[in-house]
């Protein structure tokens, strides 16, 4: 059983979802603000946050870059009532692991807390048979024990960031398209949203210091995807 803290301020919709997620057999925390919700993270203690990105006071934004200020691996969704391009880009570079646009089904949301969850567990398909440890330069990616260090200092990463990184450094020189890489690390099987790649990439770059227009890692394959390469 899965541990969800919800943060919803509509009252209808929050006990709706946290109703049909207990149903799913998760334990539910519900909440109505941003306060209350950070407030919950330390006695709740979560495996995984449903975040409003509309609160009034304290944001779903501002909560976002809140939690990852104290914990960079612990998955978020976003939950949006909004299509709007720039407000699920600015969610997603602020930390989310994935996003809903809103109203959401039951069983999709189930669905996508499971597999962001599996995401937080593992490291990508074929990974098992792959050496514990690789080194690429200055970064040591820990396929085994799922630790990434760079100059030998620890890189905390979100459950995503991870699964993206270990996906490409596992096939150095191999390009991916966005939606080869949204079927293998966010489970997306349809027409995925490349948008969840690319502000993925733009954090896990910005975490590992690359320098946005010479980067030495995840490099940019135009009009594409991505590849990694090993310095």
């Amino acid at each position: 059983m899965s541990r969800v803290l919800l943060i919803e301020d509509d009252p209808a919709v929050r006990e709706g979802v946290a109703l049909a997620l207990r149903r799913q057999n998760h334990d539910v925390d519900a909440t109505a603000t941003g306060e209350e919700g950070m407030d919950r993270l330390r006695a709740f203690r979560p495996d995984i946050v449903v975040l409003d990105l509309m609160l009034p006071g304290m944001t779903g934004l501002d909560v976002c870059r809140g939690i990852r200020a104290v914990d960079q691996t612990l998955p978020i969704i976003m939950a949006t009532a909004r299509g709007d391009e720039v407000d699920i880009v600015v969610g997603l570079e602020a930390g989310a692991d994935d996003y809903v646009v809103k109203p959401v089904l039951a069983r999709v949301l189930d669905a996508r807390i499971r597999a962001v969850l599996r995401r937080a567990a593992g490291g990508p398909p074929g990974a098992g048979g792959l050496p514990k440890i690789d080194t690429y330069g200055d970064l040591a990616v820990d396929r085994a024990g799922l630790t990434v260090a760079l100059n030998g200092e620890p890189i905390a990463l979100a459950p995503s960031e991870l699964r993206l990184l270990l996906t490409l450094s596992a096939s150095p020189g191999q390009v991916f398209s966005r939606q080869q890489l949204l079927e293998a690390v966010w489970e997306h099987d349809y027409h995925g949203d490349a948008r969840l790649v690319d502000a993925c990439v733009k954090r896990l770059r910005t975490k590992m210091s690359e320098p946005p227009r010479a980067p030495r890692y995840i490099h940019t394959v135009r009009g594409f995807g991505y590849r990694f390469s090993a310095p």
